[in-house]
C-alpha cells in the first residue's frame, strides 16, 4: 500500500442504517460494511427482529440509508419467519412506494444450515452466486441467525475438539471477511448468551469490550463461543431485556393491578474506533426503535 493508494481509499465505510437515529448513533452511523458486526443476547431479546428489519432497509439507495442491495439470510434454527418479514416489507413499501418494490422479499435469499461445516459449503456458493450476478440488485448484507447454534452439540469439551471448533470459527470468520472486503458486503451474525459465574473482570480475566459483565432478566451472562469466536468478530451489540412490575390503578377495581413492564437496551460493547454508547429501545410493527431518555 503506497501513499498514493491510500489516498484513494473512501474516507468512511459505507453503513447500513437501521432505520432509527438514536440506534445508528450508537453504531457512528449504522451497520458497516466490510466487516463482521455480531448481535448477541437472549432469546427474545430481538436479534432476529432487527436482522429482518435491516434485510428490509438494504434494499433502499444509500441516500435513505440503504445498501441499495439484496441480502442473503441463513438461518440455523427454529422456523423462518416468513411472516414477519412480509409484514416488514409491507409496512417499508408503504413508506418508500418509489424506492422499495410491491415484493420486496423476492430481493431477500433465505437458506437454511444446519451444521458448521454446511455453511462452510453454503458460503462458498454464495460467493458463486455473487459473481455470477443472478439478483436483480447486488448482495450486500449477508445475515446468519444463529451462529452459536451451529456448535451446540456437535463439538465436545477435550482439547482435540476445541482445537478443532476454533479451527472451525477462524474459517467461517475468514470466509465471510473474505466476502464482505471483496464485494463491500455488511455481514450480521447473531449469538446466544449463558449464564456467567466469576469475578467481574471478563472472563478468566481476560475484559472484551467496554462493559465488565453483561446483565439481563436479572441474568449475568456472557455470549456463547467464548473468546476464540469473539476475536473473530469486528464489532459485538448487546441486547439487554428486563422485567419490571409496576402498579397500575384501574378504575373501579379494589385494588392496584400489578403488570409486567419489559425494559430493553441496545449495548455498542465494542466496535473498531467507536466509545461505549447505550440506548432503550421498543420493538414495534416496524422493528426496533430507540426511546429518547
Amino acid at each position: 500500500m503506497t501513499p498514493q493508494n491510500l489516498m484513494l481509499l473512501p474516507l468512511s465505510t459505507p453503513k447500513l442504517s437501521i432505520g432509527c437515529p438514536i440506534l445508528d448513533h450508537c453504531l457512528g452511523g449504522g451497520i458497516p460494511c466490510n466487516s463482521i458486526t455480531e448481535l448477541v443476547g437472549e432469546s427474545g431479546s430481538g436479534k432476529t427482529q432487527l436482522c429482518l428489519q435491516l434485510t428490509v432497509r438494504a434494499q433502499l439507495p444509500p441516500s435513505h440509508g440503504g445498501l441499495g442491495g439484496s441480502s442473503v439470510y441463513i438461518f440455523t434454527e427454529f422456523s423462518f419467519s416468513f411472516r414477519r418479514l412480509q409484514q416488514l416489507g409491507n409496512l417499508y413499501h408503504a413508506s418508500y412506494p418509489n424506492l422499495i418494490r410491491l415484493e420486496p422479499l423476492e430481493d431477500i435469499y433465505v437458506r437454511g444450515v444446519h451444521d458448521a461445516q454446511e455453511l462452510i459449503h453454503v458460503l462458498g456458493d454464495i460467493e458463486a452466486f455473487i459473481v455470477i450476478d443472478h439478483t436483480r440488485l447486488p448482495v450486500k448484507l449477508i445475515v446468519i441467525d444463529s451462529i452459536a447454534a451451529l456448535f451446540r452439540s456437535q463439538y465436545q469439551t477435550t482439547p482435540a475438539d476445541l482445537k478443532r471448533r476454533s479451527e472451525m470459527f477462524f474459517n467461517i470468520s475468514g470466509t465471510l471477511k473474505g466476502l464482505a472486503n471483496k464485494f463491500g458486503l455488511a455481514v450480521v451474525v447473531t449469538n446466544q448468551v449463558v449464564d456467567f459465574i466469576g469475578p467481574h473482570d471478563g472472563v478468566n480475566g481476560v475484559r472484551l469490550g467496554n462493559l465488565e459483565s453483561l446483565d439481563t432478566s436479572g441474568r449475568r451472562v456472557s455470549p456463547a463461543l467464548g473468546l476464540a469466536w469473539a476475536h473473530c468478530i469486528n464489532s459485538r451489540v448487546f441486547l439487554a431485556r428486563h422485567e419490571h412490575s409496576i402498579g397500575v390503578n384501574i378504575r373501579n377495581a379494589p385494588s392496584t393491578t400489578i403488570c409486567s413492564q419489559t425494559h430493553r437496551t441496545f449495548h455498542l460493547v465494542f466496535a473498531p474506533h467507536l466509545a461505549y454508547a447505550s440506548a432503550e429501545f421498543v420493538i414495534r410493527k416496524e422493528g426496533l426503535v430507540g426511546v429518547s431518555r
